[in-house]
C-alpha cells in the first residue's frame, strides 16, 4: 500500500467503496456522471461547478471519501415523486436525524425504514434525504412536513463521532461492545464511521469509562455482506495460511482496506482487495515471491497483500502495532519514525476486526 490514506493528509477526497440507494421514488437525471479512474469528488465538482456537498446529498453518498470507477452520480436536482403505492408516509431528514431517532418517532423500526428504502448502511443518513415510512397510511398521521422534529429515545444515549474516533475506543467509553453499538446503529462494517454521525448508545448496566465487553461479535447487519463474499474470504484465508500470516489478520486488513473488494480503487492509485499500488505489487512478486503479480488481479492482489504482511511480521515481530503501522504508512515511515498518530484510528479498527473474525 505505502502511502497515507487519510483526508486531512491526502489533501483531496479518495476513491473507494459504496454508497446508500437513493429513495426508489427520485427520478434519475438524465446523463450522469460516470466516475472515471483517478477521479475524486473534489475534482468532479470543480469540474461540472457544483458543490461537493450537492453531489453528496443528491446521490445519497454514506461517505464522501469514497466514490468507485463505474459508479454513476448525478450533479443536478431530479423531481422527485409526490406520493408513494397507497398514501405512504414521507419524511425528509433534518439535519442531525438518526434512522434511529425517525423510526422511533414513528413507531417502526431502524430495519423496516432501512428495507423500505434500499438504505445500505442505516449508520448513514444525510439532511433532504426522503424516506417512505413502511406500515403507516398518510390518512392516518400527519405528513412528515408538519410532523415535530424527530428526537432520540430517553432511554439511549447519543454520542457524536469526533474526527479519528473508532468504534472500539467509543464502545469501551460507555462500557458497551463494538456489536451492540453497530447493532442499535445498523451499522454494516465496525471500522468505518465517520466525524460528525451521531451513534445511539443502547442503555448497559455500565457507566462511562466502564471496562467494555471481553469480546466482539459480528453484527446481523455485517454478517450479510461477509457472506456474500465468502469466495474472497476463501482465498484471503488461504493465502495467509501459505505465508505463516494470522488468518484473522489478513482478514481485518482487507476488510479494513476494501470490504473484501477488488473493484475499489484509491484517490493515489491503490486497487483491490489489499489496496495495493501497482508498484508495490511488483515488488512484492519480483523480492518476496519470485514471479510476476498483477494487482488488478484478484488472487494475485491477495497473494502480494498478504505477503506483504508476512514480511512486516518478520520485520516488527508478530503482534506489533508496526506492521499494521507499515501497511498504512508505508515501511520507511515507519522505521524511522514509529506509528503516526494518524494511523492509531486504523490500527484500532484492525484490533476490533481481529477479534470478530477471529472468533
Amino acid at each position: 500500500m505505502q502511502r497515507l490514506k487519510p483526508l486531512a493528509l491526502a489533501g483531496s477526497i479518495i476513491i473507494a467503496l459504496a454508497v446508500v440507494p437513493w429513495l426508489a421514488a427520485v427520478a434519475m437525471a438524465a446523463d450522469p456522471v460516470v466516475v472515471r479512474p483517478g477521479d475524486t469528488l473534489t475534482s468532479l465538482a470543480e469540474r461540472h461547478r457544483v458543490s461537493i456537498e450537492s453531489i453528496v446529498e443528491l446521490n445519497a453518498i454514506a461517505d464522501p471519501n469514497r466514490i468507485f470507477v463505474g459508479q454513476e452520480l448525478r450533479l443536478e436536482a431530479a423531481e422527485a415523486s409526490p406520493a408513494t403505492a397507497g398514501g405512504a408516509v414521507i419524511h425528509t431528514v433534518r439535519r442531525g436525524e438518526s434512522l434511529w431517532a425517525i423510526a422511533t418517532h414513528y413507531g417502526s423500526t431502524v430495519a423496516s425504514v432501512a428495507d423500505a428504502n434500499g438504505i445500505a448502511d442505516p449508520s448513514r443518513i444525510f439532511g433532504g434525504q426522503r424516506f417512505v415510512i413502511p406500515g403507516i397510511s398518510a390518512l392516518a398521521t400527519s405528513a412528515s412536513s408538519s410532523a415535530p422534529a424527530p428526537t432520540e429515545p430517553d432511554d439511549v444515549t447519543v454520542h457524536v463521532v469526533s474526527r479519528g474516533e473508532s468504534l472500539w475506543g467509543i464502545a469501551s467509553r460507555y462500557g458497551s461492545s463494538v456489536t451492540a453499538i453497530a447493532e442499535a446503529n445498523g451499522i454494516a462494517d465496525p471500522s468505518r464511521i465517520f466525524g460528525g454521525q451521531r451513534l445511539a448508545i443502547p442503555v448497559t448496566a455500565t457507566t462511562p469509562g466502564s471496562a467494555p465487553a471481553a469480546s466482539a461479535h459480528m453484527p446481523a447487519s455485517m454478517s450479510a455482506a461477509v457472506a456474500a463474499r465468502a469466495a474472497i474470504r476463501q482465498v484471503i484465508a488461504a493465502e495467509a495460511e501459505a505465508a505463516g500470516v494470522p488468518v484473522s489478520l489478513a482478514l481485518a486488513v482487507a476488510w479494513q482496506e476494501s470490504g473484501w473488494r477488488q473493484g475499489v480503487v484509491s484517490h493515489a492509485g491503490a486497487v483491490g482487495v489489499m489496496q495495493l499500488l501497482p508498484t508495490t505489487a511488483e515488488w512484492v512478486g519480483a523480492t518476496m515471491l519470485g514471479t510476476s503479480i498483477d494487482a488488478h488481479d484478484t488472487r494475485d492482489n491477495i497473494r502480494a497483500g498478504v505477503r506483504l504482511l508476512a514480511h512486516y511480521i518478520a520485520r516488527y515481530g508478530a503482534g506489533s502495532d508496526l506492521v499494521l503501522a507499515a501497511y498504512y504508512q508505508g515501511q520507511t515511515a515507519a522505521d524511522r519514525h514509529g506509528v503516526y498518530a494518524v494511523s492509531r484510528p486504523y490500527i484500532a479498527s484492525i484490533r476490533a476486526l481481529e477479534r470478530i473474525f477471529g472468533e
